[in-house]
């Protein structure tokens, strides 16, 4: 079953492209696109079929919400040997909620402002330049490719403070809960 045929202007400006473009992809006159469009003719089922068929080709080549589009490039991260203190500082500096923990190159962890106040609760103030990120750590966040759909991301960051992005196995950006809504701009 189609959709409805109202759906293909709309799809068709959503996209950006004529009725000029969409008539060359699809085989029919501009006019007979203007005309299914206004409402004044009604498609064979092929010829509707061949139009939506086209639409949703160029609407999967024309999402930019891949992970790597949605990143942020600029990744803050800390080292395992760091302490809790440096933690705190650079979450209330860069006014963020989570940091990846990185042994050079390579993601080893996260602590998380939750991580953070749980080991808040079980130490006091003189100590928190003593404890190392090594050792209150939270796992490895979950790491995509940068061509990754970013909505396929949402559930993923529901159950995670943050993805990491990789590209040809180097990791090139973060995505946190605030990044997913640039996907509804």
């Amino acid at each position: 079953m189609l959709p409805r045929l109202d759906n293909i202007k709309q799809q068709r400006t959503k996209l950006g492209i004529t009725q000029k473009e969409l008539a060359k992809m699809t085989g029919v006159s501009t006019s007979m696109i203007n005309q299914i469009e206004s409402g004044r003719s009604q498609p064979s089922y092929e010829t509707a079929k061949r139009m939506f068929d086209s639409l949703a080709t160029l609407e999967g080549r024309a999402d930019p919400n891949k992970a790597g589009d949605i990143c942020s490039k600029e990744i803050v991260k800390l080292k395992p040997t760091d302490s809790l203190h440096d933690a705190i500082t650079k979450m209330q500096k860069m006014s963020i909620s989570q940091i990846p923990i990185f042994n050079k190159t390579e993601p080893v962890g996260i602590i998380t402002e939750d991580g953070v106040v749980k080991h808040l609760a079980d130490s006091d103030e003189s100590s928190w330049k003593k404890i190392r990120l090594a050792d209150v750590m939270e796992a490895r966040p979950p790491i995509v490719d940068q061509q990754t759909p970013a909505k396929t991301l949402v559930p993923l960051i529901r159950y995670s403070k943050c993805i990491l992005v990789a590209k040809a196995g180097k990791i090139v950006g973060i995505i946190t809960a605030s990044d997913t809504l640039k996907m509804l701009e």
